[in-house]
């Protein structure tokens, strides 16, 4: 089943305690797209420069991404400059040039419109909206978001929130949002606005899943190696839906699933700059952290009663 996703291809420079990069690929769709790829066909809406190299364009297409939507402007591409401290939870931004992504309107292609899996990435959420009146009968929605659309259009945020199936966001956002410090409780608010299941990204500490019913937790995998977290969110993300698209399967067990393999994307992402570790990693190497994970979370129940 096919994945559309909806969001920016950009450049980034990054500094880390461990090494410092310059303009290299980033971008929300360009994180998700990658990851996805590993598990469903994917097509991309984007905005792109006229100073977008072909060589980053053909490493996309190398994940067979499919880039008709993908559309070059007059101007310079999108580009975010950000440094992380030895918390590598929280970036930094000390640079923003929206470019041509100022003026971007997502049109989705006609060959598009019938999508299953539609992901929303962090734009504007009247452009989201937009894309979801576009976006013909998906069986699953999903949307991120970020901290400035909370605090600049909540009211347009919490309407696009009612129409998706699945929100993913990170712990500071769901405080924003909910203006409540406790998760559980800042769950409950955020479920009430119609939203079905909302994912919580914590960073080094896991992931949290809340629906009507239950609430699922998956540590982070614990690595000895963190060289860069941007796109770490979009990364999970994008092996989240990917593996949903890949399956089918939108149960309780299914979305659990679902997390780890998104949770084992974001772990090699951030073992590397850019999408760098995402160039060579294999679907072999996937399925080993995988196990990995499941053999780290098992644990034995409680001996039955005498």
């Amino acid at each position: 089943m096919g994945i559309l996703v909806v969001g920016s291809v950009a450049f980034d420079s990054v500094e880390t305690p461990f090494g410092v990069v310059e303009n290299v690929l980033g971008g929300s769709a360009t994180y998700f797209a990658t990851s996805a790829s590993y598990f469903a066909d994917v097509s991309l809406v984007a905005v792109v420069g006229e100073d977008f190299p072909a060589e980053h364009i053909s490493f996309l297409e190398s994940r067979n991404i499919d880039l008709r939507g993908l559309t070059r402007s007059s101007g310079k591409t999108f580009s975010w400059k950000g440094k992380y401290g030895y918390d590598l939870n929280e970036a930094q931004t000390l640079e923003t040039k929206l470019n041509v992504f100022e003026t971007f309107k997502p049109t989705i292609p006609a060959e598009y419109a019938d999508a299953e899996f539609l992901f929303l990435a962090n734009i504007d959420p009247d452009l989201q909206m937009d894309v979801v009146r576009q976006v013909k009968n998906p069986r699953v929605i999903a949307s991120d978001t970020m901290n400035y659309w909370i605090s600049s259009k909540a009211e347009s945020l919490k309407n696009v929130i009612g129409k998706v199936d699945i929100l993913i966001i990170n712990d500071a956002e769901a405080r924003q949002l909910s203006q409540e410090p406790n998760l559980v409780k800042a769950a409950r608010q955020i479920l009430s606005l119609g939203v079905k299941t909302l994912i919580v990204k914590r960073g080094e500490y896991g992931v949290l899943m809340f629906t009507g019913s239950n609430i699922f937790a998956a540590p982070a995998y614990p690595l000895e190696k963190v060289f860069d977290p941007t796109g770490a969110g979009d990364t999970f993300a994008g092996g989240f839906m990917g593996y949903l698209a890949n399956t089918g399967n939108l149960s309780d067990a299914g979305i659990r699933q679902a997390i780890i393999f998104g949770s084992v994307m974001a772990s090699y992402n951030v073992e590397d700059f850019s999408l760098d570790r995402m160039r060579s990693l294999t679907y072999k190497e996937i399925e080993e952290r995988y196990r990995s994970f499941k053999a780290m979370t098992y644990f034995e129940g409680l001996p039955e009663s005498a």
